[in-house]
């Protein structure tokens, strides 16, 4: 990984830039004009123009849109008999002249409609030869940007005197990734962004899975190891083009960045100071270690390592466990200090209180969590377990056995003893592992992984972990769904559904934890009050803590409400009402009931009976843990059964739905998802099957020969 951010060191200083649009980019696959993709760069444009920057652009494009013209206007005018005969390819200097004047006129309606004014300037190579035009470009170009008109550049082919566009690459320029570099030099840009029709550079061609993106380029790595694929379907070098003119401008002095151009927001995103694409610059080699791991190398070497750990003996990959929480006990204090850092730092920078909670590592936390270690330590081995055992046919016996999911990928915010619980699972599990905390948990996540991985041995290798320490990664990670097997997020709605949105590999988990105690008008209310406020109280920022407390309306009558609200209130609880309850407690009405407080604040709404708790459930909840308060064993069982959520209790506090107090060791995370796991994630969510089939020389032969028992063996063999 970068062991720093390049992308935000040199966008500080970035006025005036050159954005450089390719064929492939301003055209669609049927070589018509991408109007959507156009609109959306002149949109940016526009947008960087508003807020002062110098915006110049460099289009290809007009030889693809008059070579489309032209072909339709023959199809138009030739007879059957015409289009029998060999077609002649047509002049490119012509589609040229034809594509140029509609290329721009898009461009002038596109700008006209954002109330920005463009202007053409159209160059040859041997115009660059003239030390006279060099100088009045400037200042002609100086002129524009002065009365923020965007200067567009492109290559005068029609009247170019090279033998024909496409076919000559000599010149002081060659196309016009060479004629945007050379122009960023001329005109001192501070930026060239160089837009084409994939995310970035590759290792080798994008479409081989093998390949990976390159964030930074380092001319010494880099350039023996990249294979290019085949050239632009449309313009003239492709990316072969654009490296070598990224190359000249950046060791000139001026930082290059390739991306892609169909997404709608990638420039802006470059001046934002986020990794998209590959960078270019003269001092990359500064940045970054020529031994940096990219995401593919740390997934597969996380794969590669779990295959050597499921090979150990299920001994010895119980004393790795060991070794760890004995490690975790041994540096309490050294991991205290760092913790300690990173909440004086996230408190420093404003951050809400909920979040500091579960930053914050409290007393007992280390040991507690080495205790976890040791007892999924002692647990039943969870790999190689033998769940069904079937006799298909004489001699033919088939076993369905447990065995690891393969790489994991979890990201989580806030809460660091959340990275040495999963490490644990993981280990016990033999999966690979990639891990991925919070900013405001560096320091913390940091050195919990140096503690962990340092109790790895050698046989199995400390990369059986990695750790992820920029956001930016997490685009790279999420591609790889190849080498990456699970993705579970912990953390924010919009968290999980970033992820959710931009990944083929499965995800599991949950994105809210709205969770509901339910008390009925037959609950035993010194009960009530015990669970309400432990639901509620004994840790408001975990995800199983109580958000909306429902009541049956009996209780407003016999004060039983009013009760609860007392005990609440007086431990410091803000309290919403819901439509009904807030009109007759006199309380401030919830803008939702759909939220997740994270503090000392629920929701109260007041319900008819079970039913319509049931339904309130259904309609606001996140189906992730639900408490009912009853002694009338029949309204229970209605709302055990029915209520469709991951943990569903009877008289007892939603904060028991936890990995460790059900016995699981840990978890990984809870998941209100209904395929694979629900529920606290322990060991046995991170294991699928496989078949194990062992026989003694038969073959199907049209099954002509087998004659199957499909019967059911005992598990020992």
């Amino acid at each position: 990984m970068d062991s720093m951010d390049p992308a935000r060191v040199f966008v500080k200083d970035v006025k005036r830039i050159i954005v450089k649009v390719g064929t492939a980019v301003v055209t669609r696959g049927d070589g018509r004009l991408a109007l959507g993709r156009l609109g959306a760069l002149c949109e940016q444009i526009k947008e960087l123009n508003s807020q002062g920057f110098e915006v110049i652009l460099v289009t290809s494009g007009a030889v693809g849109v008059g070579r489309q013209r032209l072909r339709y206007r023959k199809l138009v005018n030739s007879s059957f008999a015409d289009l029998q005969k060999p077609q002649v390819e047509l002049d490119g200097k012509a589609c040229a002249a034809v594509g140029q004047s509609g290329l721009m006129a898009l461009y002038d309606v596109l700008f006209s409609q954002l109330d920005v004014s463009s202007s053409q300037l159209l160059v040859t190579d041997n115009d660059f030869r003239d030390p006279d035009f060099r100088l009045q470009i400037s200042e002609t170009v100086k002129s524009l940007l002065n009365l923020r008109v965007i200067p567009i550049f492109n290559e005068n082919d029609a009247i170019s005197t090279r033998r024909a566009p496409y076919e000559d690459s000599s010149g002081i320029f060659w196309d016009n990734d060479s004629l945007a570099a050379l122009l960023a030099l001329e005109l001192k840009a501070d930026l060239l962004v160089l837009l084409s029709d994939v995310d970035g550079l590759y290792s080798g061609p994008p479409s081989d899975p093998n390949s990976r993106l390159i964030h930074t380029y380092i001319k010494e790595t880099h350039q023996p190891e990249i294979t290019f694929g085949d050239k632009s379907r449309v313009g003239r070098g492709g990316m072969t083009a654009k490296v070598k003119a990224a190359v000249y401008a950046a060791y000139a002095g001026i930082p290059v960045v390739i991306t892609s151009g169909f997404v709608p927001d990638n420039i802006i995103r470059v001046l934002k100071g986020e990794r998209v694409g590959t960078l270019f610059h003269q001092d990359a080699h500064l940045w970054a270690s020529l031994k940096d791991m990219g995401a593919r190398e740390m997934a597969v070497a996380a794969r590669e390592s779990s295959r050597r750990l499921q090979s150990l003996s299920s001994e010895d990959r119980r004393k790795i466990l060991l070794d760890i929480a004995d490690a975790l006990e041994a540096n309490e204090n050294l991991i205290k200090v760092e913790n300690e850092a990173d909440v004086a730092e996230a408190q420093q920078d404003g951050y809400e209180k909920s979040l500091i909670s579960r930053l914050t590592l409290k007393p007992g936390k280390i040991s507690s969590l080495a205790k976890s270690i040791r007892v999924l330590a002692d647990m039943e081995e969870p790999i190689g377990h033998v769940l069904k055992r079937t006799e298909l046919a004489d001699g033919l016996i088939l076993e369905k056995t447990s065995c690891p999911l393969g790489v994991l990928l979890i990201v989580f915010e806030s809460r660091p003893e959340a990275l040495a619980q999963i490490a644990s699972l993981a280990i016990r599990s033999g999966n690979g592992l990639l891990l991925k905390g919070g900013k405001e948990a560096k320091r913390s996540n940091a050195i919990l992984h140096k503690v962990i991985t340092g109790a790895i041995p050698d046989s199995v290798g400390e990369k059986l972990i990695g750790l992820v320490t920029s956001r930016d990664e997490i685009p790279d990670l999420l591609k790889l769904d190849d080498v990456i097997d699970l993705v579970i997020p912990r953390g924010s709605n919009k968290l999980v559904t970033q992820i959710k949105n931009s990944t083929k590999i499965p995800v599991l988990g949950h994105s809210d934890g709205i969770c509901h105690v339910y008390v009925d008008k037959e609950a035993n209310m010194d009960m009530a009050k015990k669970i309400v406020l432990d639901a509620k109280i004994d840790y408001p920022a975990a995800c199983n803590a109580m958000e909306t407390l429902l009541v049956h309306k009996d209780l407003v009558v016999n004060g039983g409400l009013n009760d609860l609200m007392v005990e609440l209130s007086s431990e410091g609880v803000t309290l919403y009402g819901g439509p009904r309850a807030s009109s007759l407690l006199n309380i401030k009405e919830a803008q939702s009931f759909h939220h997740e407080y994270n503090s000392l604040a629920c929701s109260i709404e007041i319900v008819e009976d079970v039913d319509e708790a049931i339904d309130h459930i259904h309609r606001h909840g996140s189906a992730h843990t639900e408490c009912i308060i009853t002694e009338d064993c029949q309204v229970a069982e209605i709302f055990l059964r029915q209520v469709d959520s991951a943990a569903v209790f009877h008289n007892a506090s939603t904060r028991f739905c936890d990995g460790a107090r059900f016995g699981l060791g840990a978890e990984v995370g809870i998941s209100t998802s209904r395929i694979h796991a629900r529920g606290p994630v322990g060991v046995e969510g991170l294991l699928t099957t496989r078949w194990i089939l062992r026989g003694n020389g038969q073959v199907v032969d049209g099954d002509k020969g087998v004659i199957y028992t499909h019967k059911d063996l005992s598990l020992q063999s």
